[in-house]
């Protein structure tokens, strides 16, 4: 493809409208995403195609996903959906434990939203998570007990709990159904 044949709206053109409305230039965009500063003029020109592995380094230097970066604004839709039945989406899944992740990936290093459903008898425990990690969670069946360090507290459905992640902690469930709740991690 040459220049006069890169379609508005392609990668090409979408680069350089995010380097020059951000003010930088090849040089500091190739600086902030590891990408050949002659690679990323290729790409501006219409005359290379990245890979993968490539455009996600583009698109991370802009502080965004591939998808936005790639989707052109009148087409992308602003909603991502998270399909029940996505078996991709399941974190762990055994008799004691299911786990299902209900936050897009891309979002995993800002906030993480997960379904926890325990059976009867049942505990999650975490190892400390990074510095700053809290969770939040929230009972809508059944009961639980967390422990976070040397702290603890009990959990009806409509009860919810924050607390430290950033130590040892535990979910079990003290109830004698299944433990069906909600949990937000956070990371700072």
């Amino acid at each position: 493809m040459t220049e006069s044949q890169t379609a508005p709206g392609s990668l090409s053109v979408r680069v350089i409208e995010l380097r020059k409305k951000r003010g930088l230039t090849l040089e500091q965009l190739a600086a902030a995403s590891g990408v050949s500063r002659s690679m990323l003029s290729q790409i501006e020109r219409g005359r290379a195609n990245p890979t993968l592995a490539v455009t996600l380094r583009i698109a991370q230097a802009f502080d965004m996903n591939i998808g936005d970066l790639v989707d052109q604004p009148w087409t992308a839709s602003r909603i991502e959906v998270v399909r029940s039945d996505d078996a991709s989406q399941l974190f762990r899944d055994d008799r004691d434990c299911r786990i299902r992740t209900l936050s897009p990936l891309h979002m995993e290093k800002n906030v993480e939203f997960y379904e926890i459903r325990l059976a009867p008898g049942a505990r999650l425990q975490s190892a400390a998570h990074f510095e700053g990690t809290r969770e939040l969670l929230t009972v809508t069946q059944g009961r639980a007990r967390v422990l976070a360090g040397d702290n603890r507290c009990e959990l009806n459905p409509g009860d919810s709990a924050h607390y430290h992640a950033d130590l040892e902690h535990t979910i079990e469930n003290w109830g004698e159904g299944e433990l069906v709740s909600f949990l937000v991690v956070t990371y700072q």
